[in-house]
């Protein structure tokens, strides 16, 4: 089979490279590529089976290597002989398939061949392929080449680095956190009251939370904390994600301790830069996040829209997809409403638009709930219509207290500080007692299960 690759290497070691390629047997090279543009365009027009990148080439980076997989382009990353750092940087991009410029041509043409994607391989031809291709020295050559016995492994050469970093872990333990993601429709439900105070409450029990603000219509979590001279911690971390220098050093450097076991990736502190937040950096950014803490709680915006079908240009960044990054990475989603008729409305509704985005069934909050709003006995009120509208089986009621949720924005504190004894902040810190698995002392029941 003749792999077709094309290359976005900086100009140190492009020529080393396009000439060891040109002198492998079964490989054609189609263009040697000046820019990321040309490197995308050539791509996309499926001229490439394989890119084979460096990280000097000018603008690579995280998001580019998502649009080559997303062509079914395959990646061997290249990086100069010895050079630790450039080996980081590829494997902190995803790039499993390494070796340095200047490889033996049989080991670059193996590396190449072996990152083909499997849809590029037929039976058809496979079975066009001429004997002396697969002299037995060849086939020896290459088996002893792979890391792995099995069909299809990555060609990673042995290296002083790969494989020598210890793979980090949760403070339980267990690898990767917890991730609830506190999603609700529009009109303001008290996403960010309720996410604040369980990621508070959560670090108050003992757990090490990271709470991310990923709103990018209006990010608020800053001004919940009194964190407005904080730079945008979330931005960063995106930053560094592309760039292939994140990791947990660098994302707990952005993302300060406000209190013991509580750090916050603050939001976007204007919402014309919500380009910052592109998909494959953001669940970069939380995939480092669970293994920094326990559990990570990310605010997010109300729209859940697929942009694609508003935009001709299907590579462009896209307003909505750091929320459904967020919930795509989620163990758990809270569905935040404010019950009220016109909030319960928003409510049933929204929760039949996140049944496109997510097969998981959501934690359902009715926030802010009052007599006021719905009558008396609003616990009962507000079951029931969730339970007859939406199909909501179990619910969780978090009491309005107005003065004491007023108190604690003002104060730019949370609940437990402010108004430790009001009834939103009991609901709120059971309901961080059962999603974190951290014990709580019982406090009165602030939540209703209606009928299964």
């Amino acid at each position: 089979m003749n792999v077709t690759v094309v290359t976005g290497i900086g100009a140190a070691g492009e020529a080393t490279v396009a000439e060891a390629l040109g002198n492998a047997p079964e490989l054609r090279l189609v263009r040697r590529c000046p820019d990321v543009a040309d490197l995308l365009a050539v791509c996309a027009a499926a001229r490439a089976d394989v890119a084979v990148v460096a990280p000097d080439f000018t603008g690579l980076d995280r998001t580019v290597l998502g649009q080559l997989r997303a062509a079914g382009v395959g990646i061997v990353g290249v990086h100069r002989p010895g050079d630790e750092e450039q080996q980081r940087v590829l494997q902190q991009w995803g790039v499993v398939t390494l070796l340095p410029i200047g490889a033996e041509v049989r080991d670059l043409a193996a590396a190449v061949r072996s990152a083909v994607p499997a849809s590029a391989h037929s039976t058809e031809e496979a079975d066009s392929l001429p004997a002396e291709a697969h002299s037995p020295a060849d086939l020896d050559h290459e088996l002893a080449a792979l890391t792995s016995g099995s069909a299809g492994a990555p060609y990673v050469p042995a290296n002083p680095f790969i494989g020598d970093q210890p793979t980090p872990q949760a403070p339980d333990g267990s690898g990767a956190g917890r991730v609830v993601t506190v999603w609700g429709p529009g009109g303001a439900p008290g996403r960010t009251t309720v996410a604040v105070n369980l990621a508070a409450e959560a670090a108050r029990s003992g757990v090490p939370v990271v709470l991310v603000d990923a709103d990018t219509y209006g990010a608020a979590v800053a001004q919940h904390l009194a964190l407005l001279d904080e730079a945008p911690g979330v931005a960063a971390a995106t930053r560094l994600a592309d760039s292939g220098h994140l990791d947990l050093h660098s994302l707990a450097a952005v993302a300060p301790e406000v209190s013991p076991g509580f750090r916050v990736l603050t939001g976007l502190p204007r919402t014309e830069r919500w380009p910052e937040l592109r998909e494959d950096a953001l669940t970069a950014v939380l995939d480092q996040c669970r293994r920094l803490a326990a559990l990570v709680v990310i605010d997010v915006a109300a729209p859940l829209e697929e942009d694609e079908e508003l935009s001709y240009d299907t590579t462009a960044p896209r307003r909505n997809a750091a929320t459904l990054a967020a919930l795509r990475a989620a163990t758990t989603v809270l569905a935040v409403g404010a019950a009220d008729p016109v909030g319960l409305q928003r409510l049933v509704r929204g929760l039949d638009e996140l049944r496109s985005v997510t097969a998981d069934q959501p934690v359902v909050v009715a926030n802010k709930v009052r007599s006021g709003a719905v009558g008396s006995s609003p616990a009962r009120r507000v079951a029931e219509a969730l339970q007859r509208f939406a199909g909501v089986s179990r619910l969780t009621l978090v009491p309005d207290d107005r003065d004491a949720t007023d108190a604690a924005l003002l104060a730019g504190q949370v609940l437990a500080q402010q108004a430790s004894s009001s009834p939103t902040r009991r609901a709120i810190a059971e309901l961080a007692a059962e999603l974190s698995g951290a014990p709580t002392v019982p406090t009165r029941r602030a939540r209703f299960a209606g009928r299964r």
